[in-house]
């Protein structure tokens, strides 16, 4: 948590009231504080000055935000809105099936509005055995969000809408909501979670999938929310960036960092303080006196930066937007590099394209990049995520195994 001044604070105008307030996510969403109760306000569990929080879009701020908004925010999710057309109207289309031309075009441009690019912070809901996962070496892929879509969700009741969208992560009733929060490398790694990338996803019975139905129109499940999601491109591991974050929210809105990635360590660095430490107790085997959590080394990680310096590869980190650097330990030896890349590596089963978790003498561990009920079926594959479906495969069955270079540019 960090301490802000009030003189460090802005005054916005909110349903014709002045509240003194502070943007966050870039100016997606503004803290409103409050000495007394109002509609829309939780106490605070530490009050300081201010006694009660709100959290609202910056849709719903009238007036005062500019001064407070990010120099380069992301792009806003718009609509074409008219007599005709209500938001509850695009809101009713974004969560079925198109079942005609006009209303797939209308979905197509809303969700169009919103883009993906460098240094975009994205956000993966997780519950505690993926957080586990990921502090022993796991990579995200899968279904995931922008922050700037929703981060005036923030309490663990509002961020159970995502559910559905990510791991079947959150419960209304639990107490805590946990996330991971990194900025995008490049914006080819995410596709939006329609068309032919999601059209066998939408095909799925209930009986073979985690989690809600994947619509194919680009937006997660909601009744209330309209929140665009996308997945990683194939459904592939995506190296971590530097900084990235794991994150909890509790149930008066405070958001506590918990850990964040140092990639030169190869693990996760402890933030959290003593106060905060019960959050980390429904985490399996994971010690919250631990401070810091090592990462598997280079060779068993199927999916990882390369950046070149002087002709030569090496293992690259990622400070996206601006600063991609070799991997070393010495600040000396941080050189820039002159190329970058994610090297995955990819094979096919059974003619399906998957790509490589894990392999010894005899298996190969596969995820496969277009899920569908057949291949689904023919495989044998188990879903561990919505949307992710992996399988064990002889080893003398995988064929066309070689790494794909996806080149960044700089």
């Amino acid at each position: 948590m960090t301490t802000v001044n009030d003189t460090d604070r802005g005054t916005v105008l909110v349903d014709g009231r002045a509240y003194v307030a502070d943007a966050i996510a870039g100016g997606a969403a503004y803290e409103l504080f409050s000495e007394t109760p109002a509609p829309g306000f939780l106490r605070m569990d530490n009050p300081g000055r201010w006694a009660y929080h709100r959290f609202v879009p910056a849709a719903e701020v009238a007036a005062g935000a500019q001064e407070l908004a990010a120099t380069h925010p992301e792009s806003p999710l718009c609509a074409p809105l008219s007599r005709a057309v209500s938001w509850e109207h695009v809101h009713r289309l974004s969560q079925r099936p198109p079942r005609d031309r006009q209303a797939a075009e209308l979905v197509g441009t809303v969700r169009a509005s919103a883009t993906v690019r460098r240094g975009t912070r994205m956000v993966m809901p997780l519950n505690p055995t993926s957080v586990t996962a990921l502090l022993r070496g796991r990579l995200p892929h899968g279904f995931c969000y922008r922050e700037w879509d929703l981060a005036h969700l923030r309490t663990p009741a509002e961020l159970a809408v995502l559910g559905a969208g990510g791991t079947g992560a959150q419960d209304p009733a639990d107490e805590i909501a946990y996330l991971l929060r990194w900025r995008a490398v490049d914006p080819r790694d995410y596709m939006p979670s329609a068309g032919d990338a999601v059209a066998g996803l939408v095909a799925m019975p209930p009986h073979d999938r985690v989690g809600a139905a994947v619509l194919g129109t680009g937006f997660a499940p909601s009744s209330s929310e309209l929140i665009p999601e996308w997945i990683t491109a194939d459904f592939a591991d995506l190296p971590l960036p530097a900084h990235a974050a794991l994150v909890a929210y509790v149930p008066d809105g405070t958001e506590i960092v918990l850990y964040t990635f140092q990639p030169e360590q190869r693990g996760w660095l402890r933030l959290v303080g003593p106060q905060w430490r019960r959050l980390l107790h429904p985490l399996r085997e994971i010690s919250a006196d631990q401070e810091y959590l090592p990462i598997p080394r280079t060779e068993t990680v199927f999916s990882r930066l390369i950046g070149t310096f002087r002709g030569e590869e090496y293992e690259a980190v990622a400070d996206p937007p601006e600063e991609f650097r070799v991997l070393a330990m010495s600040r000396a030896a941080r050189y820039p590099v002159e190329s970058l890349l994610r090297r995955t590596r990819y094979a096919h089963w059974r003619g399906a394209p998957c790509t490589v978790l894990g392999a010894d003498s005899t298996w190969v561990r596969l995820r496969l990049c277009r899920p569908d009920p057949q291949n689904v079926a023919a495989l044998g594959a188990q879903c561990y995520e919505r949307g992710v479906y992996e399988a064990w495969a002889p080893a003398t069955e995988v064929t066309d195994a070689q790494d794909v270079d996806i080149r960044y540019p700089l």
